[in-house]
């Protein structure tokens, strides 16, 4: 049937507009308060599937070029976006792992059955010094968990003691004869994760009185002084979110952990990793920018019994969790890794900068073979996902100064629902050098963008660069390890103290000024 004039006319002109549809931002940047720590772009490497046996993990005899066991191409990567903390070693596994199974000579260690992931055997030739040397070659902060679950206050607090303790014990001695003569720094220690569930399915009065206990042995050494983490709530549960902020000391947690996923259906059906149709792509994104209004929540809490906001809130597992591949072992949770993915990492990254106050480090899941990955390894071969490059890219922001910043722009709408279509983000490092981040949602229509910078006199354009493909679902495979990668942008100018560009559909961009 042929449509009226006046319809087509519309229809153009609706069209017209919203592939036109411009965006405004204004950057102060000389009004910057909080600091944007480092450990917000951590990561986490749980004994699940191929995270670290055929991941990380392949030992020293392996003809795959390794430094100490350790795959080097990964560790080469892991360098170059500046890895502030590795969280190990779960998750759910955390909780049934006895670290002491997994120390000494290899040949010697007690072999156990993973019951969380699948039911393998897990070998523990990948214990705590193989983890620590591995921190210590990326330089970054280690982040253990400890077992709370079905372990015992003695273990963990043994465990501590042999990993930090310099001076003369029995578990200093033992450290000593399995190679590793001076301690090592590792602050960062999960009094048990998701105690609501996996770790023990315990109320959280309950939880609180465990930790207190735990907390209470597990000492400081020297000048290494732990930052312990309380296991925190899981996705809105605000009861457990008070019941710890209410019955736990303060001076006895440093942080709460909070876990949350991103997927396109619900929980039974989350959704495909790749080949998925517009509708789910705006689904994903619009239930990842869930987190926003959790950690404002979780925050109001946290300020009634902390309002000088000396806890820090850690999203220490968070990312996109889909179906697994069709073929693979349903308990390894391996899936592929797409454009979509790059764009929600960078939305979620954007939320945790704005609570920069209250948010002090989260740990993506996971790094290698697992949930939302940063790489993927087939035997000798490696490539980077799209959401590694995403680190990659906003890895400038670490440590710098978060810069208050307003946005006017459209919205992407789907399913008589919406979105902004545009997010973004800025900061000031230590050189003055100012970077800001933008992300356009909008798989379809190209946005114009005008920045206003102010508080800096003649701002000069010093790089740009973009992630961006083809389609949402594009993603990289070892035959095409660039399909979704890093590149520079030539699009911007700046006159008169104001960026100007045209952000592509379904794109990432990220400008340096000085």
């Amino acid at each position: 049937m042929k449509k009226p004039l006046s319809i087509c006319l519309s229809l153009f002109i609706g069209a017209s507009l919203t592939a036109q549809q411009k965006t405004t931002v204004v950057v102060n940047a000389d009004l910057g308060q909080y600091q944007i720590d480092r450990n917000i772009y951590g990561h986490f490497s749980e004994h699940l599937g191929r995270s670290i046996y055929d991941g990380l993990w392949v030992g020293e005899n392996s003809h795959i070029p390794n430094v100490k066991g350790v795959r080097k191409d990964i560790i080469d990567a892991l360098k170059h976006i500046k890895i502030p903390n590795l969280r190990w070693p779960g998750g759910c596994f955390a909780d049934e792992y006895h670290w002491m199974d997994g120390i000494g000579p290899k040949e010697q260690r007690a072999k156990m059955v993973n019951t969380n992931w699948g039911g393998v055997v897990e070998d523990n030739s990948f214990g705590t010094h193989e983890f620590l040397n591995l921190c210590e070659e990326l330089g970054t902060e280690p982040y253990i968990c400890g077992n709370v679950g079905s372990g015992s206050v003695e273990e963990m607090s043994k465990w501590v003691e042999y990993i930090t303790f310099d001076g003369q014990s029995p578990m200093s001695e033992l450290r000593k004869k399995n190679g590793r003569e001076k301690p090592w720094s590792v602050k960062f220690w999960g009094v048990g994760n998701e105690n609501w569930g996996c770790g023990g399915n315990m109320s959280a009065e309950a939880y609180a009185e465990h930790y207190r206990r735990y907390a209470t042995y597990c000492k400081n050494y020297g000048e290494n002084q732990l930052y312990k983490i309380v296991g925190g709530p899981n996705v809105d549960d605000y009861h457990w979110m008070t019941a710890m902020m209410k019955n736990i000391p303060q001076h006895m947690i440093s942080g709460v952990s909070l876990h949350n996923y991103s997927f396109t259906h619900r929980w039974e059906d989350k959704g495909n990793a790749t080949g998925f149709t517009e509708d789910e792509y705006f689904s994903l994104l619009e239930n990842g920018l869930r987190m926003d209004e959790l950690i404002k929540r979780h925050s109001s809490i946290m300020d009634i019994y902390d309002p000088a906001k000396r806890v820090g809130l850690i999203v220490d597992e968070w990312g996109a969790w889909y179906n697994v591949e069709k073929g693979t072992n349903p308990g390894f949770l391996y899936q592929q890794n797409t454009l979509r993915d790059a764009i929600l990492a960078s939305l979620i990254l954007n939320i945790f900068h704005d609570h920069a106050d209250r948010v002090k480090m989260a740990n993506i899941a996971q790094l290698v073979n697992v949930l939302q990955a940063l790489f993927l390894t087939e035997g000798d071969k490696m490539l980077l996902t799209p959401t590694y490059h995403v680190f990659d890219m906003y890895k400038v922001h670490q440590d710098a100064t978060m810069l208050p910043t307003t946005i006017s722009t459209g919205i992407y709408e789907r399913m008589n629902r919406n979105i902004n279509t545009i997010s973004v983000s800025s900061s000031k490092d230590k050189n003055g050098k100012v970077h800001i981040s933008f992300v356009n949602v909008d798989p379809n229509n190209d946005t114009e963008i005008e920045c206003d910078i102010r508080g800096i006199d003649n701002p000069k354009l010093l790089s740009a660069n973009i992630i961006t493909a083809p389609k949402t679902d594009s993603f990289n495979t070892f035959e095409n390890k660039d399909a979704v990668a890093l590149k520079n942008f030539s699009g911007a100018t700046v006159k008169g103290g104001k960026i100007s560009f045209k952000i592509p559909s379904k794109s990432l961009v990220t400008i340096e000024l000085n």
